[in-house]
């Protein structure tokens, strides 16, 4: 896609997100997230824009999933697409196409068992499982699934375990697929980031003390100042590791500032929100949670900086 292209495509994501989308009903629902919204996003590709077109996919690239995943990430909108976007990748890369076009429609749910937790595991309707020769398509029927509980409200997790058989479906790449849940998490990292800015400003505006905005003090200017360069950064990032992902780079590094900017902005909407901030009613502190959620979801930062510490000291 072009430049143009893209700003239709975030355009059109976010204007849906808006009109449709409602994030605690949808956490608050039996499965987690809201299946009309997510039929919805099916119905635009969402779900198979960096899918092939021969595997019934868009084809166009991470660059565009990465606008989307933003995009989800700014308004925090739970529903299947990280876990697809993996279960794609690993399917991609053992050059196993059957399955792919159901997901790139979003009408199957996958749901990929790697890392210290599964994705959609409890709506899953196919679960990848790595084994020792391969990758496996698993019936739910075979698989023991048990419910994690989560810092982050707006995102379920499970641990999963294969109990029967399953289809081989060949040797997947899983450094590959590390890539691309960096990549992902940076570009929903990033677009939530810019959300708590926006937020901020707007309450900075609105909320007086001594008679006038409270964000017409200097220190808060300075402070939101702080998170404009956060979130700019975090921006420029996350297309960094997107890019990474489509030229087979690593998108380590890029990850890491992304979702520590988040975190240290998510932190800065609490402080300057005030009391506010930590009611139930008020979303900074559910941004504050999927901040340290991405930040733990697929091993820690430390995790990461150490792996690229050693790559790069090789």
């Amino acid at each position: 896609m072009v430049a143009d292209e893209r700003d239709a495509l975030r355009e059109t994501v976010r204007t849906l997100l808006i009109r449709e989308g409602d994030t605690r009903s949808a956490m608050a629902s039996s499965s987690g997230y809201d299946e009309k919204l997510w039929a919805r996003l099916g119905d635009l590709g969402v779900a198979g824009l960096h899918v092939p077109e021969e595997h019934g996919g868009a084809g166009a690239s991470f660059l565009e999933t990465r606008i989307a995943l933003a995009e989800l990430g700014r308004f925090l909108t739970p529903g299947p697409l990280l876990g697809s976007v993996l279960a794609s990748a690993a399917l991609l890369s053992t050059g196993a196409g059957p399955l792919l076009p159901e997901i790139a429609a979003g009408s199957l749910v996958p749901s990929l068992a790697w890392g210290p937790y599964a994705l959609n595991a409890q709506v899953a309707d196919v679960f990848l499982v790595p084994g020792e020769d391969g990758l496996y398509a698993v019936p739910p029927a075979e698989v023991s699934v048990t419910p994690c509980g989560a810092l982050d409200p707006t995102r379920r997790l499970a641990t999963v375990s294969a109990t029967g058989a399953g289809e081989f479906l060949g040797v997947p790449d899983m450094a590959r697929v590390r890539d691309v849940a960096c990549a992902a998490l940076a570009a929903e990292s990033a677009g939530a980031a810019a959300r708590c800015l926006e937020l901020t400003v707007s309450y900075a505006k609105q909320r007086r003390q001594f008679g006038r905005p409270i964000g017409s003090f200097q220190a808060l200017k300075h402070r939101m100042a702080d998170m404009h360069v956060l979130v700019e950064t975090a921006e420029s990032a996350s297309l960094a590791a997107a890019e990474a992902v489509v030229t087979g780079g690593d998108p380590t590094s890029a990850f890491v500032w992304c979702v520590e900017a988040f975190t240290q902005v998510a932190g800065e909407m609490i402080q300057l929100h005030g009391g506010i901030a930590i009611t139930w009613e008020h979303d900074a502190h559910l941004y504050f949670k999927r901040a340290h959620g991405n930040a733990h979801l697929f091993g820690s930062v430390r995790d990461h900086v150490s792996r690229l510490g050693a790559q790069l000291g090789q």
